[in-house]
């Protein structure tokens, strides 16, 4: 009953559905691992801003550019402030508000955006503290610039004047007359009674909407291979039924096929 197992078609059958389940089973593990790799990702780099508060602050320069390795590190910086921004729709404690974002200018000639805190409700450059004249020493901690559209960053366009959607050299190039560090800083203590701004973990090592994909293609893989193996079972099902039916006499012979064809095409020709 078995021995359509030994045909060319059931051949190439078996040898498709030997080399596919461990190729789907192998492409799951991959997207996993990449999973996997994303939370660890996320978990070291949770740990590292919680660390990087209780080390001791280092000279800005010696901490550029922005790495996986030096965002949320302490660093400080010593200028006079200049031109201050507002930034909407950010989130802290659950409540809206908005940065109070301070370019200060540095004796290099370029100027750092410094978050100075944030304030509830909608944008208000009354409400925003005015920064302290003269020259001054932040510390806080490194961020890489911000991406439109990433981690709630908005990529909303047409901001009234004085306000700016996303912290970025790219952003504030238009806004301010002087070259801005591709970085920027929050401060560890809020200025002036503002909220201070945590630091957050560097960009691509979050529980991001990649990491939920892998663990999508992962689901993916796995259910090709019970999909696989269902078919073959399936096909190995209707084959020995069709087997047996033919030993029994159920199914017609080659030459009654042959005589009922030839009996169906004399009823449809034509009379003469």
């Amino acid at each position: 009953m078995y021995r359509f197992l030994l045909t060319p078609r059931w051949w190439g059958i078996n040898v498709f559905v030997l080399l596919s389940i461990p190729f789907c089973i192998f492409m799951g593990s991959w997207q996993l691992g990449r999973f996997e790799d994303r939370v660890q990702d996320h978990r070291t780099a949770t740990e590292q801003v919680a660390e990087a508060r209780s080390e001791a602050p280092r000279p800005l320069a010696k901490m550029l550019p922005v790495t996986k390795a030096t965002s949320g590190k302490q660093v400080t910086a010593t200028g006079r402030y200049g031109k201050q921004l507002l930034v909407p729709g950010r989130e802290l404690d659950d409540k809206r508000g908005y940065y109070v974002l301070t370019l200060l200018r540095t004796g290099s000639g370029e100027a750092l955006p410094v978050v100075r805190g944030w304030l509830p409700g909608s944008p208000d450059a009354a409400r925003a503290p005015a920064p302290p004249t003269g020259e001054v020493t932040v510390t806080g901690a490194l961020q890489a610039s911000e991406s439109p559209g990433d981690n709630g960053v908005s990529a909303q366009g047409g901001l009234p004047s004085g306000q700016t959607g996303a912290i970025s050299a790219a952003s504030l190039i238009n806004l301010v007359p002087y070259d801005v560090y591709d970085a920027w800083v929050t401060l560890a203590e809020g200025d002036s009674g503002m909220k201070a701004v945590p630091a957050s973990a560097p960009p691509d090592s979050g529980l991001d909407l990649k990491a939920f994909q892998n663990l999508g293609y992962t689901a993916e893989w796995f259910a090709f291979v019970g999909f696989v193996i269902f078919m073959w079972f399936r096909l190995l099902r209707r084959e020995v039924e069709f087997a047996r039916d033919a030993e029994l006499g159920l199914v017609p012979g080659e030459e009654e096929q042959n005589e009922e064809e030839l009996d169906e095409k004399e009823r449809r020709a034509p009379a003469v």
